[in-house]
């Protein structure tokens, strides 16, 4: 697997950016309509990352995030999170609700932006997947997610747990959301994208690339 890795090239990810991208153009299309308001979305950047540096991704193991995470059933299962920083998470449920009084800061939050952001996170995740499975045609379906406020190292290891057969690496998918009229300050998060071990080489051979280089 980790000669798998070595052997990704720059435009193995450009593949999965692309993914990304009409991924975040389909999310953007549904929570504008959700939100009455003109929202785009773009994915600066993607990469594979070992699982390991995963809380890395996010500002460091002990910094507190607000994730969501659910499974993918389907050809090629495995795992996913979003998650961001309690400050843009705050920012883009605020957005979800008109409520410029919800915070994630200290429990209990607010049901009605809790259930906003899940929501938020299902047309994000949905998106993504629907992409992937268009390019690569395998049947992906998303689980029912789930959410959590928490470190960022005790979110990757609690959603693991259960995933003892995940694999040792992670697709990163970074999102910036901005809402058209407030271009300066983009709401930021990251998807990770963590495929059961075998569901890896699936994924990249249905997207033409050779897993023995």
């Amino acid at each position: 697997m980790g000669d798998f890795i070595q052997s990704l090239k720059p435009y193995h990810l450009d593949v999965l950016k692309e993914i990304g991208n009409i991924g975040a153009g389909h999310a953007a299309t549904a929570l504008s309509q959700l939100l009455n308001k003109t929202i785009d979305m773009s994915v600066p950047a993607v990469r594979i990352a070992s699982f390991h540096d995963l809380p890395e991704q996010v500002g460091g193991a002990e910094t507190k995030v607000a994730a969501i995470f659910l499974r993918i059933d389907g050809e090629a299962p495995g795992s996913m999170f979003f998650i961001s920083t309690i400050e843009n998470a705050e920012k883009l449920t605020r957005h979800l609700t008109n409520n410029d009084t919800f915070q994630l800061e200290v429990p209990p939050f607010g049901e009605m932006g809790v259930s906003a952001f899940l929501e938020a996170g299902n047309i994000l995740a949905g998106s993504y997947l629907s992409s992937l499975a268009d390019f690569t045609g395998l049947t992906l379906h998303p689980s029912v997610p789930g959410f959590s406020v928490d470190m960022a190292g005790a979110i990757v290891s609690y959603g693991l747990i259960p995933l003892s057969q995940a694999g040792d690496y992670a697709i990163v998918v970074d999102t910036h959301i901005t809402e058209l009229n407030e271009e300066k300050n983009p709401i930021s998060g990251q998807f990770f994208l963590l495929p059961d071990p075998d569901s890896f080489a699936k994924i990249f051979e249905a997207l033409g690339v050779s897993v023995n280089g």
